[in-house]
């Protein structure tokens, strides 16, 4: 467990931009906005707002914990962006957080023990990032790790369990999807908290955003 705390936590892999500064389970203070291509101007807004809320000073916080994906190639690069700035300012550690695995984390504390899930959210229009968990004691346990599949080859995958994300099955029951793309920050705080200790960088030169797959720039031109 990484008992260093207030941790500051940042979540920009989807839609959502957010922050979230982290004392315990029950003291904690999160800010997020739900606003496509927003993230490069809102998320030190969002910082600076959760801060002075929090009620503490920028200098009092011992690490930062951020999504690192898979998700939003643009998203990702702000979040971890923003998290290398504030650390490398402060002298603090960063605890990159896998996003899949926060998000399970969140929905391990909301669904009944036993209960299989997949997080499956769009790489492109044929692609996507998948990953089948199963609640245990409310936590979590990979049934399935995560990889990159095709939308026709998922449909054989989902074996009738719950599916949290964005990817667009077909032949699935509707009454399965939920449309829940990314952890809340409080949940990458938290994980940071209770997992996070071995993943803890004080060099940021090489630390980068977990994409899954390389992203290549296509020339429109051609």
């Amino acid at each position: 467990m990484f008992d260093k705390l207030p941790i500051l936590a940042i979540e920009t892999s989807q839609i959502y931009c957010g922050a979230c500064v982290y004392f315990d389970e029950q003291k904690h203070f999160e800010l997020s906005i739900n606003q496509r291509n927003s993230h490069a101007e809102k998320i030190f807004e969002i910082i600076d707002k959760v801060i002075i809320t929090s009620g503490i000073q920028l200098s009092d916080l011992k690490a930062i914990s951020v999504s690192a994906g898979p998700g939003s190639f643009t998203g990702l690069r702000i979040g971890m962006s923003a998290a290398k700035g504030i650390a490398t300012g402060l002298g603090i550690p960063i605890i990159p957080v896998p996003t899949f695995e926060a998000l399970a984390f969140q929905l391990s504390n909301q669904l009944c023990d036993g209960t299989n899930f997949i997080i499956a959210n769009k790489v492109n229009s044929e692609e996507i990032y998948f990953a089948k968990f199963q609640v245990k004691a409310n936590n979590y346990i990979f049934t399935q790790h995560l990889q990159i599949v095709t939308l026709d080859d998922v449909v054989n995958l989902t074996n009738n369990c719950l599916i949290f994300g964005n990817a667009d099955f077909k032949n699935v029951s509707t009454d399965l999807i939920h449309e829940v793309t990314s952890p809340k920050p409080e949940f990458v705080a938290k994980w940071a908290h209770y997992f996070g200790f071995q993943k803890i960088i004080y060099d940021f030169e090489s630390l980068e955003p977990n994409y899954l797959k390389e992203f290549i720039i296509r020339d429109k031109s051609k």
